[in-house]
């Protein structure tokens, strides 16, 4: 019997805005992560493992990040000449043509191309999120049931309950009530931004919904349509059993990393039968130096450590100087930390250049330094501060 055919929809096209400067010159999901890789990887390698060929992206916000990052899709096993990675870019030439205003609206500006390549199953994910999932369970359970749509949902915290869509469920696994962003959650249930979707029943509903909702738009999923297809009944949740983080935000980021510096971290990046694939990129071993001190942190190819790193991440290319300290932080390709300065509790973005005797961060929130800032000789960036400072009513 054969497999029911699937598309992956990988929605990258977010400005990531609550990234802050992380996400000024690059799109979210090329947001490197845990050293070496990207957030799109995640995804990316889930297709991979889940047996899945047909991956299209779309993008908008700052293309060119991405898309020399996805090349052709060979890491991923995707460069296929029958089905295969394929990137979707906004267009113009049609009444659908132009930027998407939201998830939905971009799953209905390319509606067609959907019915035209006609899968049995739609998986539309987002790559904003550190976890594994095994996509085919999810849609073998989906065609399943009489469902229109299937949302992967895990548990989150009460206090960050609000920024999801968040679901009740019954005891069958039927979603009985959705909210998008609530103030007051009534569950601590949230969808993962994993959907499995009836393309047919689903873009038909699209339809509808665009005729009905007219200029203020179709949104996101979450506005119009998982609230339609829920109140027919017509959505069933799937829980996800392991490790999901959004890393949406500096502070989500930040514990992300944290999170894989324990000693037995969440996701095994390198697990024999699921590893997480990224672009390879050409650097040498890491040099920890003499008089060197590296504890509880990743240390990437091409980084060279003189002084002391601790509970920290040093992506490709870093340097700490004989007498500098960084604790507890993430430090992005290219990053330069000279002699006798010190890095607390801060995330470093690319190029970034800590002059001598300098200190950045500390005690309390984290600290975002901007990609190839300098921070001055003997300068300061105080714990939560931002370099360069944000413009104002930003």
């Amino acid at each position: 019997m054969a497999l029911p055919k699937v598309l992956v929809l990988v929605l990258a096209g977010g400005k990531g805005s609550r990234l802050e400067l992380l996400t000024e010159t690059r799109a979210k999901p090329a947001v490197p992560f845990a050293g070496v890789y990207r957030l799109v990887d995640f995804p990316l390698s889930n297709c991979e493992h889940s047996g899945i060929a047909d991956v299209w992206v779309s993008v908008q916000y700052q293309p060119q990040s991405l898309s020399e990052h996805l090349a052709n899709g060979r890491p991923w096993d995707l460069d296929r000449t029958t089905g295969g990675l394929m990137m979707l870019p906004p267009f113009q030439g049609s009444e659908r043509g132009g930027f998407t205003e939201g998830t939905a609206d971009g799953l209905w500006r390319q509606a067609e191309l959907i019915r035209q390549h006609a899968p049995d199953a739609l998986v539309v994910v987002s790559s904003d999120a550190v976890y594994k999932l095994d996509y085919r369970e999810v849609v073998d359970a989906h065609l399943a049931s009489d469902a229109e749509v299937t949302m992967v949902t895990t548990e989150v915290e009460r206090d960050d309950a609000a920024r999801y869509g968040i679901v009740q469920v019954d005891d069958e696994g039927r979603v009985t009530d959705y909210a998008y962003k609530p103030d007051e959650p009534a569950t601590t249930t949230a969808t993962n931004e994993v959907f499995v979707f009836s393309p047919t029943a689903t873009l038909d509903r699209l339809e509808a919904l665009a005729a009905t909702v007219g200029e203020d738009g179709l949104e996101d999923l979450g506005n119009h349509l998982l609230p339609a297809q829920t109140k027919d009944g017509l959505a069933r949740a799937y829980p996800l059993q392991g490790y999901w983080r959004d890393v949406g935000t500096v502070e989500s980021y930040w514990q992300a990393h944290q999170d894989f510096l324990l000693p037995d971290p969440p996701i095994d990046l390198d697990e024999r039968s699921w590893p997480v694939h990224t672009r390879g990129g050409r650097h040498s071993a890491a040099r920890v130096l003499a008089g060197g001190n590296v504890d509880g942190s990743l240390v990437s190819g091409g980084t060279r450590v003189a002084g002391t790193v601790r509970g920290s991440v040093l992506s490709p290319g870093v340097v700490v100087e004989e007498g500098a300290t960084v604790v507890d932080s993430v430090l992005l390709p290219g990053v330069h930390v000279r002699a006798g300065a010190t890095v607390t509790r801060a995330v470093l973005a690319d190029g970034v250049v800590v002059g001598e005797r300098a200190t950045v961060g500390g005690d309390g929130d984290i600290t975002l330094v901007g990609r190839s800032a300098t921070v001055p000789d003997g300068g300061e960036v105080p714990a939560g501060g931002r370099l360069p400072e944000p413009e104002s009513g930003r």
